[in-house]
């Protein structure tokens, strides 16, 4: 796999088409190392932790900018941005996002693990939703195994184990085993569904464009937060410049992380995902003072120690 050839660029699509050279798509080997893929994996990781911190600083500073308004944001500035740049025949196909059952499902369940998200990172900490979202890969790799049949090693399933005992301990109240708040339940929900959407992403490599994929959950995350937008217009001028500031790093962001998925296996690149939540707790812990008790550490450290190994071992 080139890591600078002419072979990975997008082309311009055939009118109607997704965009893709099918034979360039399958003649790819996930597996193998490619550097500019992994350069696109960990730019995405330092945009979405950018966006993760603007979003809390502007929850902070303007209370009413809540997750769902920030949902808002995103799905609309994400929206506009991948029409304009992909859209009259450059590879977004609009019609995809109604019609195909898959890219459908990706932008439902991707638009609600996003919400769940957005609102954990306003009432738990952008380090502790990250921490928690950042499980996905063990859920993605669950549901590869029953849906797309990749086998499970025993090791990968011992590490899940040690993950989820480990989550058992973060999720503890400074020592006091398993007390999670109902927004910590709601994180690790919304990490399942972001499972799911990986899963769905590696699904959809070689029939859709990354902006038809990401595009998706951009639209119907605007159609599932829409109803909240009332509160926007009694929004702060600095907080409508810091939520479309962080829509717009998180589209690239994402769009950048769907393009690295598709030259890179799911454990490969969850694997440097696992750096969010380091780069996302230094910006918690200068910009916000945050912080977790011993106990939450080693719970955390064990959890993430389990996801990353997890995902090398597959």
């Amino acid at each position: 796999m080139a890591g600078s050839g002419d072979s990975n660029k997008w082309a311009p699509p055939a009118p109607g088409r997704s965009g893709f050279n099918e034979t360039e798509m399958h003649s790819k080997n996930d597996n193998s190392f490619d550097r500019r893929s992994v350069m696109l994996m960990l730019a995405s990781v330092v945009l979405f932790a950018a966006n993760t911190l603007i979003v809390r600083a502007v929850a902070i500073h303007a209370p009413a900018a809540n997750g769902w308004v920030a949902i808002v944001f995103r799905g609309a500035v994400g929206t506009l941005v991948v029409f304009a740049m992909f859209g009259w025949g450059r590879g977004l196909v609009p019609s995809h996002l109604f019609s195909s059952r898959l890219v459908t499902t990706r932008g439902i369940v991707g638009g609600l693990a996003t919400i769940a998200f957005y609102v954990t990172i306003v009432e738990l900490g952008a380090a502790r939703a990250v921490i928690l979202n950042l499980t996905y890969p063990i859920f993605a790799t669950i549901i590869a195994a029953i849906w797309l049949k990749e086998k499970i090693k025993r090791a990968a399933m011992v590490w899940m184990f040690v993950g989820f005992l480990g989550l058992v301990i973060f999720l503890s109240d400074d020592g006091q085993l398993l007390r999670p708040s109902a927004c910590d339940l709601l994180a690790l929900a919304g990490a399942m569904g972001a499972g799911w959407v990986v899963v769905i992403i590696r699904r959809l490599r070689h029939e859709e464009h990354p902006a038809t994929i990401y595009a998706s959950q951009s639209v119907f995350s605007l159609l599932i937060a829409a109803p909240t937008a009332g509160h926007i217009l009694e929004l702060p001028h600095i907080a409508w410049w810091g939520l479309a500031g962080g829509a717009i790093i998180v589209t690239f962001a994402q769009l950048i992380m769907t393009r690295a998925y598709q030259f890179m296996s799911v454990s490969r690149g969850s694997s440097l995902q696992m750096l969010l939540p380091l780069v996302t707790a230094i910006g918690g812990y200068f910009f916000f003072g945050e912080s977790f008790h011993a106990v939450e550490i080693a719970g955390a450290l064990l959890t993430l120690i389990a996801t990353w190994k997890v995902v090398v071992s597959n």
